[in-house]
């Protein structure tokens, strides 16, 4: 009688949840970004959010949450009901960085989401404030070399900072590290000359190169951007084998229905390729990837290990 109740009372929540995701989305998504407005996830967010609109006729919003190293935000979707509403679109900072650069977090990376599906890749651009006197990497790595912790450079990311720290430890030099709640932040203090130098994504830093308001040295990836194929890599520019990328995500909190993971995954894939993103990866250089759940499981497991690897290279101690 016993087990004739519990399959009955499993039958009936499968039914609910079925119910449920066939329902969904039937109000308003939360997109809850870790960076400020302007940041490349930002930017990101919001141009997929609008396909979602497009899509399901149901309103996003977008909720920036910066500081903390994206602490916040990840905090924020962690405890926020399983249901598909609140959904978490981040980075390699708060699923394979944090993990080595802090001694606790306030969330577990794993345990306490979902995976859904990845979102993109991307490079980052090194630019200087245009009274920097270094006009290369080469000139930067000399002007370093000879003024030994009087430079400095900001970082609103995990990937930006360790973008700079992997920097000094590959070339030999010593710049003050001054950490932003997001890179648009760091940005308005390169501008004013508060900062001399900082590694950013390349959505939020080339567009003051082209402007003319900063002067760039070089890519992290090992190959040119399309968008700036003028501009060297830094390994080519003299800090052989440097490389340093980023990539985006989506995740929901643990526990969510599956059969709602699979109609957020679909609509999030379908975004990708069509509409308002489609601008903008074209436009920040971001290549478009995606991937299933369980795909995005086993590339932020071996991502937290190559982050891992890289902290530990640029000889970081974890806060």
């Amino acid at each position: 009688m016993r087990n004739a109740m519990r399959i009955a009372a499993l039958a009936a929540a499968l039914a609910c949840a079925g119910a449920f995701a066939q329902d969904y989305p039937s109000k308003p998504i939360t997109f809850v970004v870790p960076f400020a407005a302007g940041s490349a996830t930002d930017q990101l967010a919001r141009s997929l959010g609008q396909g979602v609109t497009e899509a399901t006729k149901q309103s996003v919003v977008v909720d920036n949450k910066p500081g903390a190293s994206g602490f916040l935000a990840a905090q924020q979707v962690a405890k926020a009901p399983a249901d598909g509403y609140t959904v978490l679109i981040s980075t390699n900072t708060t699923h394979a960085a944090n993990e080595h650069l802090f001694k606790s977090l306030p969330y577990d990376p794993v345990k306490d989401f979902a995976p859904v599906t990845l979102l993109g890749k991307g490079g980052q651009i090194m630019i200087v404030n245009p009274k920097v006197e270094a006009k290369s990497v080469a000139e930067f790595v000399a002007l370093a070399k000879k003024n030994p912790g009087k430079l400095s450079f900001g970082s609103g990311s995990s990937s930006s900072r360790i973008a700079g720290e992997l920097l000094q430890q590959m070339a030999g030099i010593q710049v003050l590290h001054v950490p932003y709640k997001s890179n648009p932040l760091a940005i308005t203090d390169l501008l004013g000359g508060t900062i001399d130098m900082m590694i950013t994504d390349t959505a939020t830093g080339l567009p003051q190169v082209k402007g003319g308001k900063v002067r760039a040295l070089g890519v992290t990836a090992l190959k040119r951007s399309p968008l700036a194929p003028d501009i060297p890599t830094i390994d080519e520019a003299g800090v052989k084998g440097y490389e340093m990328g980023y990539w985006f995500a989506a995740y929901l909190p643990a526990k969510t229905p599956p059969a709602v993971v699979k109609r957020l995954h679909e609509l999030l894939v379908a975004a990708t390729k069509g509409g308002p993103a489609v601008k903008f990866y074209e436009s920040t250089g971001v290549d478009a990837a995606t991937s299933t759940p369980e795909e995005l499981a086993k590339f932020q497991t071996a991502e937290s290990q190559k982050w891992g690897r890289i902290v530990k290279a640029a000889n970081i101690t974890p806060e």
